[in-house]
C-alpha cells in the first residue's frame, strides 16, 4: 500500500546506507524484499520512505544478516569519506560537543528521529526521540545512532573514547562486538536506550577542525533542514523532487510515481483529488527554479531555458511571461 509522507515523517536511505549493506555481504534487493518496498529503492537517491517502512528495512537487516552487532560494524568499517553528509560535516567541528551538535541537527536530512544530548555534571547523555506514535525503535537503528555518535568523537579527536556505560532496550545476550566496541559497562533488557559520555570528552578538540569547509557546507544543508521542518503537503512535496529531477532533463509522471513509491494510477487519481495535474506541478516547479537561476546573473537566458528542460529561449519566454506577465530579461532588471 503507498504510504504519504508527512514532514515529521520522512526518511531517506542514501546510497551510502546502502553500499555499508553490501559490504558486509548482504544483498540490499533482499532486504528490500522482506521490507516489502521497490526492489530497486537502493538504487534511488531521492527517494523518500515512512518510518514505519524505516523500521521494517531495519528489521529485514536484523534477520536477514542474523547478526546483532550488524549496525556497528555498518558503521565501525564505512571509511569516513564514504559516511553521509552530517557526519562528514560534523568531523570539521571545532570539538566532539559542536561536533555532535552538527550531527543531531544534520541527521534530520535523512531522518526524523532526534539525537538528544542532555549535559549534566560531569556527564553527558546521549538518548533517540522518534515522533510520537512511531512505536519502539528497531534494536539496530538505536546502535547505529550510538555507534555513530562514539564513531564520529572517535575519528575527530583520535583517541579512543570509551563511554561511561550503555543501556539498551534490546534483551539480555552474550554479545562480544558489543562489549568490544562500546568498551564499556552494558545494561540489556534497559527501560529506554541511553549512551552516557564523561563531560571532559566531549570538550576535546578535533584534529581537522576546518572553519571554512563548515562554512561552505554547512548554508545548503541549514536551507535543507528548514525545508524539512516546514510543513509539507503532498503537492509541495511532488514538486520538490521535481524540482530536483529538472537539471537531469524534462522528469515525466512515471519518474514522479516512482519517487513517491506510488503507481503511476494512483498518483494522477491523488493529483485529481488534490485539484491539480502532473503538467501543473512541471510547470511550478519550472517557475521556482527558473527564479532561482534567473536571480544568478552568470547564467545567460539560453542556459537558464536549458536547464529547466525547455527546447529553446522562446518557449522558456512564453512560460515566464503566464507566471511573471514581464519577460526574463524585465524581470532580472527589475530583481538584480
Amino acid at each position: 500500500m503507498s504510504h504519504l509522507h508527512t514532514s515529521a515523517e520522512r526518511c531517506k536511505l542514501p546510497r551510502v546506507f546502502w553500499q555499508s549493506i553490501e559490504q558486509l555481504g548482504l544483498d540490499p534487493s533482499l532486504i528490500q524484499q522482506h521490507a516489502q518496498l521497490p526492489h530497486d529503492l537502493h538504487l534511488n537517491e531521492s527517494a523518500f520512505v515512512s518510518t514505519h517502512q524505516l523500521f521494517a528495512v531495519w528489521n529485514a537487516i536484523e534477520v536477514l544478516s542474523a547478526d546483532p552487532a550488524f549496525a556497528i560494524k555498518m558503521v565501525r568499517d564505512t571509511p569516513s569519506a564514504k559516511h553521509k553528509l552530517a557526519f562528514l560535516t560534523a568531523l570539521y567541528a571545532a570539538d566532539f560537543r559542536d561536533g555532535l551538535a552538527r550531527l543531531a541537527r544534520f541527521q534530520r536530512l535523512c531522518s526524523p528521529d532526534k539525537l538528544c544530548i542532555d549535559e549534566r555534571e560531569g556527564t553527558v547523555s546521549l538518548t533517540i526521540q522518534w515522533p510520537s506514535g512511531t512505536g519502539p525503535a528497531p534494536y539496530l537503528s538505536v546502535e547505529a545512532c550510538f555507534a555513530l555518535a562514539l564513531e564520529l568523537g572517535r575519528r575527530g579527536t583520535g583517541k579512543h573514547i570509551e563511554p561511561l556505560s550503555l543501556s539498551l532496550r534490546r534483551p539480555q545476550q552474550m554479545l562480544e562486538t558489543h562489549s568490544s566496541y562500546f568498551a564499556c559497562p552494558i545494561l540489556y533488557g534497559a527501560a529506554r536506550d541511553e549512551l552516557i559520555l564523561r563531560t571532559s570528552d566531549i570538550g576535546l578538540a578535533f584534529l581537522e577542525h576546518n572553519p571554512e569547509v563548515l562554512h561552505m557546507m554547512t548554508p545548503g544543508l541549514t536551507t535543507a533542514i528548514r525545508a524539512i521542518e516546514a510543513p509539507v503537503g503532498f503537492c509541495e512535496q511532488a514538486i520538490e523532487v521535481l524540482k530536483r529531477a529538472l537539471a537531469g532533463g524534462r522528469p515525466s509522471l512515471q519518474f514522479l510515481a516512482r519517487e513517491l513509491l506510488q503507481s503511476e494510477r494512483t498518483l494522477q487519481r491523488r493529483l485529481a483529488c488534490e485539484g491539480t495535474t502532473f503538467s501543473a506541478l512541471l510547470n511550478e516547479a519550472r517557475r521556482q527554479v527558473g527564479l532561482l537561476l534567473l536571480a544568478d546573473t552568470g547564467l545567460e537566458l539560453k542556459e537558464v531555458a536549458y536547464l529547466l528542460g525547455y527546447e529553446d529561449v522562446n518557449s522558456f519566454h512564453r512560460a515566464f511571461r503566464q507566471w511573471e506577465k514581464i519577460s526574463p530579461t524585465q524581470w532580472r532588471r527589475f530583481n538584480a
